[in-house]
């Protein structure tokens, strides 16, 4: 019988779930220093977790860790850590362990339920609605840009249409993902823009691109380099719709690789929202992998 023993230390726990972040976030090609980086941002506030063990007839088959958080109605649960030992995987204590954390955040009031993937995990939350990923690709020696396409930097007099219509589209995606209504989408891309291009086209550290295809525009670029020791992060490789389907958006992408190399880094990090197919595609063929995903349900699920 599976059961759940919540942990009064949680020390061997956390040493264990720090191993297996880092040999996640090694394999999706991220550095030393950005690795750090990022297991600190995945175990911000681990202190107040509740970690229980899953055992079965005594024996430790997994662990799985879960919190609260938010005020009132808005109070919303997350998975923190659900792991199997590989020699118990695939025998339903996956299952047990999700539908144990739904219950423990739902009688603690929570009416939305995250998870931070990092690995793939087969059938387990296909019923939770995916929101995002995070994709990186380490990027070796400049890449030859398919059907000629280069980048040249965006100049002032394009900068105030670009921006409205990239605005425009980060409200799109958040809204098509299910993770906002519009109206706080709208705020939050205005709090996002203004924090992540706080002196428009003169921004340091930042590529705005046009990318061009023999001299005509085709698509922008927006780049932050130094994201992370090593990792430019791509907010945007976007091709008009006009040119679509002519294979310019993994031309795009290569016109991103050679910005990030030109810049010192050696790392392209995209965030690509759920619903967007074809871009979760593209980036899969062009071996990006994928760092984190971002999932959420309602509570309790069976009434979601």
């Amino acid at each position: 019988m599976t059961e759940f023993n919540v942990l009064g230390d949680i020390t061997a726990w956390q040493r264990e779930f720090e191993q297996r972040l880092r040999a996640s976030y090694t394999a999706a090609g991220l550095g030393p220093a950005a690795v750090e980086r990022m297991l600190g941002d995945a175990t911000a506030g681990v202190g107040d977790w509740t970690v229980a063990a899953i055992t079965d007839a005594g024996t430790r088959v997994g662990h799985v860790a879960v919190v609260v958080t938010g005020d009132g109605d808005a109070l919303t649960g997350r998975i923190g850590d659900l792991g199997v030992d590989a020699r118990h995987a695939g025998r339903g204590y996956e299952a047990a362990a999700r539908d144990w954390a739904e219950e423990w955040c739902a009688r603690r009031g929570a009416r939305r339920l995250e998870i931070r993937l990092t690995e793939p995990s087969g059938e387990l939350f296909d019923g939770y609605v995916v929101h995002g990923q995070v994709r990186a690709r380490r990027v070796g020696s400049p890449p030859e840009p398919p059907h000629g396409v280069t980048g040249r930097p965006m100049t002032r007099a394009e900068y105030p249409g670009w921006a409205a219509a990239e605005k425009a589209t980060y409200v799109e995606g958040i809204v098509r993902a299910g993770a906002m209504d519009r109206e706080e989408a709208v705020r939050k891309a205005d709090r996002d823009f203004g924090k992540l291009l706080p002196e428009g086209l003169a921004t340091p550290d930042t590529s705005l691109l046009v990318l061009e295809a023999a001299g005509e525009p085709i698509g922008t670029g927006w780049l932050k380099h130094g994201h992370l020791p090593g990792v430019t992060y791509g907010y945007s490789l976007h091709v008009g719709e006009e040119h679509r389907g002519k294979g310019y958006g993994r031309a795009a992408m290569t016109a991103g690789e050679r910005a990030t190399l030109a810049a010192g880094d050696s790392v392209l990090m995209f965030t690509v929202w759920g619903g967007n197919e074809v871009a979760m595609n593209l980036y899969t063929s062009a071996g990006y992998r994928v760092v984190e995903e971002s999932r959420s349900t309602g509570l309790p699920r069976s009434a979601s």
